[in-house]
This record gives structure tokens, C-alpha cells and sequence, in this order.
């Protein structure tokens, strides 16, 4: 019996497996709305055997987003949008998450596949991004820092998009922490320092987060919420794992899930010692904490993760560039382990390779 193609159930909802795809941002989004190609982008991943698929970053404000090409779920017109992209993963027999968002001090950013690079000026569609605290991205401009009416409004935001996405059926909903992004850096000493009840100690530093996941909670009662993470800023002075293992017990106090754990993204200096499944000690120091926690980073073919999970260091798997390269990763990855799991009809014929 496979571990990687098991059933998972948390809170009620059962996934088919634990070989997920990890949100992955397109930036192929106008006025925040979904369209054909996040159609067909998600939905295939379904067809491919993902157990879930997770929905990109997704905006929770205009001024949220990466962007100006970001996906939202920040008004009613673009939950409808995504309407039928949930339907359409569900349809494929995968359950299908969201990751609710807002950049922070990287927002406001030329798409990576633009010609230009760095933050987009207003006349261009831009504008001006905010932060715990007036500290830059190296970069970008300097943002501007929160004042406590706003951080009250970013808590609003999440749970109005909390709403929407379970009315149009998403599974789960992922609060992303990590990445350099709004949470994460109120949550690191490199981007946060004030001297509010939002600065300083742990506890401070993580009261917005804790917020957001109380929020989300009260607004999806019955819904899988996931916390996304950074295990590590990779940088001295930087957040470390034990002080995310702490701030992970306290959102699953307050209703939290599952933790998704990657690493990095806080400052441009980082020093990453990136190799196959490098984050997965990230995972398993939050699994040793008696939390369940999802690896991620460089998890390639079925055999590598299988014994993730087999070793104890995560719950499920998450998988982002593998599935762009191979959109059926998870019907490869059974075969590689020699699992016995469904395929669509419409793919029998290509199942065993006789000829």
C-alpha cells in the first residue's frame, strides 16, 4: 500500500492522495480575473492525478497583488470567474484550494516575463505598496508602513475573500505566510520593526497572522484552511525554524490545518543550499512538533516521495515546477512506485506501455 496515494481527510474533506500541486502565480490575470488559461492550467493537473490543486497566489486587494497581472478574489465578478475553474478541477476528481494573499512590500511588480524589471509606477498601472515597516525590498521602492485602521482592513479583506471562495465551492483555503509576501514580513526581524503591538517580540510579530488565520477561520467554519510558511529566511538575523514551529502551534490553535512549508523569499541576499528535497527538514521539524506540515522543493518523481512520507517527515507533498513539466506527474508517480490508481478512461490506452 502506497503512503503517497492514500486518502488524506482533514476537517471532513477527503483528498485522494498526497501529491499536490503547489500554488504557482501566471500572471496572465486582467483586473485580477481568472480566464482560459487558469482554466485549463488547473484543470489539467486534475486529469493528471493530483490528489489537490492548490490556486495561486491570489490577491485578496488591488493593492495586494504582485502584479498588476494577478489573479483576486477581492470582489464578487471575479469569484465568478472562478467558478467553473473549481468546478472543472472537481470534475477531474481532485479537491481544489485557493492561497489567499497580499504582497506587501513586493507589490506592484513588473511580471517576470515583462521586459522591464522592478516596481510598477502609477502611470504604468501601478502603485504604492505597503509593508509592516518604510524597509524596501532590494530593488524595489520603499513602501509605506501600515498604520493599525489598515492592518484591521488586511484582516477584513482575507475574510471577505474567505467568503467568496468557499461560495463558489473551493476545498481549502491556504493563508500564504511565506515568500517575502505581507505575513511574512511582518513576521521576520529583517522587514519588521516596529515598536507597536505588531513589532518586537514573537508574539507581536505573529499577531497579524494569527489574525488572519482567526478570521478566515470564523468566515469558514468548516473548511480546510492551510497556513503557508517560510521555515527560513536563509539570512543571518532572519527568521528560523523553531520560532515558525511556535507560530504554527498557535494558528492551529486558532484553526489552522495543515502547514505548507517552503523557505526564503524575504530578502534578496539569501543564501539558499538548494538540492533535491533541501525544504523537507523544514516539514519535519513541524511534524516532530506534533503539527501536520505538507514538503515541498525539489521533490521530482514518485520514489523520492514516497519515502518523504514513508520516513515520517510529511503528511503530503507538494510539487510545483515537476507539474509544469509534466502536467500528469501524479500518474507517472504511481506508476514509478507501482501504485493502482485510477486513470481517466479517456488515458487508458496510453496506461501500459505494450507498444
Amino acid at each position: 500500500m502506497s503512503t503517497l496515494f492514500a486518502p488524506l481527510t482533514l476537517r471532513g474533506t477527503t483528498l485522494r492522495n498526497r501529491l499536490w500541486v503547489a500554488p504557482m502565480c501566471q500572471y496572465s490575470a486582467v483586473d485580477g480575473l481568472p480566464n482560459d488559461w487558469h482554466h485549463v492550467h488547473l484543470a489539467q493537473f486534475a486529469s493528471g492525478g493530483a490528489g489537490l490543486v492548490l490556486a495561486e497566489a491570489t490577491a485578496v486587494s488591488p493593492d495586494g497583488r504582485i502584479s498588476p497581472a494577478d489573479v483576486g478574489l477581492w470582489n464578487d465578478a471575479q469569484a465568478q470567474a472562478w467558478a467553473p475553474i473549481v468546478a472543472a478541477v472537481h470534475a477531474r476528481g481532485a479537491a481544489v484550494g485557493v492561497q489567499l494573499a497580499h504582497a506587501g512590500r513586493k507589490a506592484s511588480t513588473w511580471p517576470p516575463f515583462a521586459p522591464q524589471r522592478g516596481t510598477v509606477p502609477p502611470a504604468d498601472g501601478g502603485w504604492e505598496p505597503v509593508a509592516p515597516s518604510s524597509i524596501a525590498f532590494e530593488g524595489l521602492v520603499d513602501p509605506r508602513e501600515l498604520t493599525i485602521a489598515e492592518i484591521d482592513g488586511i484582516v477584513d479583506d482575507f475574510a471577505a475573500a474567505a467568503v467568496r471562495a468557499v461560495a463558489i465551492g473551493f476545498d481549502v483555503l491556504e493563508i500564504h505566510a511565506a515568500h517575502g509576501y505581507l505575513l511574512h514580513e511582518f513576521l521576520s526581524p529583517l522587514a519588521n520593526t516596529r515598536t507597536d503591538a505588531y513589532g518586537g517580540s514573537l508574539e507581536n510579530r505573529a499577531r497579524l497572522v494569527l489574525r488572519v488565520v482567526e478570521a478566515v477561520r470564523r468566515a469558514a467554519p468548516d473548511t480546510v484552511v492551510f497556513v503557508r510558511f517560510s521555515g527560513t529566511d536563509w539570512a543571518p538575523g532572519g527568521l528560523e525554524v523553531a520560532e515558525v514551529v511556535e507560530v504554527a502551534r498557535w494558528s492551529a490553535e486558532r484553526g489552522a490545518d495543515l502547514f505548507d512549508v517552503s523557505s526564503g523569499g524575504l530578502v534578496a541576499h539569501q543564501q539558499i543550499p538548494v538540492g533535491p528535497g533541501y525544504q523537507v527538514p523544514l516539514a519535519r521539524a513541524l511534524r516532530d512538533a506534533g503539527l501536520p506540515a505538507a514538503a515541498v522543493g525539489l521533490i521530482t518523481d514518485g520514489p523520492q516521495a514516497e519515502s518523504v512520507l514513508t520516513a515520517g517527515d510529511a503528511d503530503a507533498i507538494l510539487a510545483a515546477r515537476e507539474w509544469l513539466r509534466d502536467p500528469h506527474f501524479g500518474l507517472r508517480a504511481a506508476t514509478e512506485i507501482g501504485a493502482d490508481v485510477p486513470w481517466p478512461p479517456q488515458y487508458e490506452r496510453a496506461r501500459r506501455r505494450t507498444h
